[in-house]
C-alpha cells in the first residue's frame, strides 16, 4: 500500500489520520524513511516505517457503499453469547479494535451495548464501548460530511432497532 500526502487513512487504535510527506530518520547509523501521520481526533503524531505500513493496518477510509451494510451490522442482535470469561472478552474487544475493521468496531458497540441493558458495564467497559464509538463515529463522519453528533444520533438509532427486533 502506498500512501498520498494529503489524504485520510484510518489507523487502528487511533483512528483518522492525514497523511504527511515522507520524512528521513536516522536511526542506528542508518537513514530509515517514515510516513509522518498527523492524528485528527487527539492530535499527535505518528511516524510509520515506509517498509512496515502493510504490517501496521493501515487502512482506505470506509467506502459510503458499505455504510448501509455497517449500520446494518448495528441493527441485528447478535445471538447470545458463548460463555466466555470477563477477561477472554476484553481480551476479543482489544483485538477487534485492534484490527481496526469498521465492521469489528461495530461488533464490540453492539456487544457492549447488550451486556450494558442486562448489567452496568465495568470502568474498563465503558472506556471500550466509548473508545470503538469514537473511532466509528469519526471515520463515518469524515466519508459522509455529517457531523459527529448526527453519525451519534445515527448509530443510536440503530442500536435502538435492534431492541425492537
Amino acid at each position: 500500500m502506498s500512501l498520498t500526502t494529503g489524504k485520510k487513512v484510518f489507523y487502528p487504535s487511533q483512528g483518522l489520520c492525514l497523511i504527511g510527506p515522507v520524512v528521513q530518520k536516522v536511526m542506528g547509523g542508518q537513514t530509515v524513511s517514515f510516513y509522518h501521520l498527523s492524528v485528527l481526533e487527539d492530535g499527535g503524531d505518528l511516524f510509520v516505517p515506509v517498509d512496515k505500513i502493510a504490517s501496521v493496518g493501515i487502512r482506505p477510509l470506509i467506502k459510503i457503499s458499505e455504510l448501509p451494510r455497517l449500520l446494518n451490522q448495528l441493527k441485528v442482535k447478535s445471538p447470545p453469547p458463548v460463555a466466555i470469561h470477563y477477561s477472554q472478552r476484553v481480551l476479543l474487544h482489544t483485538q477487534l479494535i485492534a484490527s481496526g475493521s469498521p465492521f469489528d468496531l461495530a461488533e464490540v458497540i453492539g456487544s457492549l451495548t447488550e451486556c450494558s441493558e442486562v448489567r452496568s458495564l465495568s470502568n474498563a467497559q465503558r472506556r471500550t464501548l466509548d473508545r470503538a464509538r469514537r473511532l466509528l463515529i469519526g471515520e463515518i463522519a469524515e466519508v459522509t460530511g455529517k457531523t459527529k453528533e448526527e453519525v451519534n444520533l445515527q448509530i443510536d438509532e440503530a442500536l435502538a432497532a435492534r431492541k425492537e427486533k
